[in-house]
């Protein structure tokens, strides 16, 4: 790693270590760009443009990336309903059906299928805007904590 940085330093670039991020990096890096285009009870639609930094190395969205909206959205989608509570993720699963590539708009629209006392579960679509078509399907599960008595 040392060997890294100094070859950097010497090229005039300094790489950043995982350590120097901002607090809470991770979500921001995912969801900047990312526009809220319907909010209402259960239902969120939002889109955005597929930007660099969520494509994998095959130059298309990363599925990690597309599985972190899954998680976001479906969570905000449940957020709606008006519980109380953030929760805990318990069950994700995505089902991978289109590429999205580099410039690309991209539609998101999450619904909450059930927001009980204690379980949420959403349904997750990312579609290509210009032609509707399914890029991947999500199912989200999240336990929301209850809120102590004391």
């Amino acid at each position: 790693m040392e060997s890294v940085k100094k070859f950097l330093e010497k090229e005039g670039e300094m790489a950043i270590t995982m350590d120097a991020l901002p607090e809470k990096f991770f979500e921001p890096f995912i969801m900047k760009g990312i526009q809220v285009d319907l909010l209402e009870p259960g239902c969120i639609v939002c889109s955005f443009k597929v930007p660099p930094r969520s494509l994998n190395g095959g130059n298309f969205m990363h599925g990690g990336a597309t599985t972190t909206i899954v998680d976001l959205i479906g969570s905000a989608a449940i957020l709606t309903i008006g519980t109380p509570n953030f929760g805990v993720l318990v069950e994700i699963n995505v089902s991978y059906l289109d590429s999205a590539y580099p410039g690309e708009e991209v539609e998101v629209e999450a619904k909450a299928l059930r927001v009980g006392k204690a379980v949420g579960v959403a349904n997750v679509e990312l579609r290509k805007k210009k032609t509707c078509k399914i890029i991947a399907q999500g199912r989200h599960t999240k336990y929301l904590a209850l809120a102590s008595k004391l």
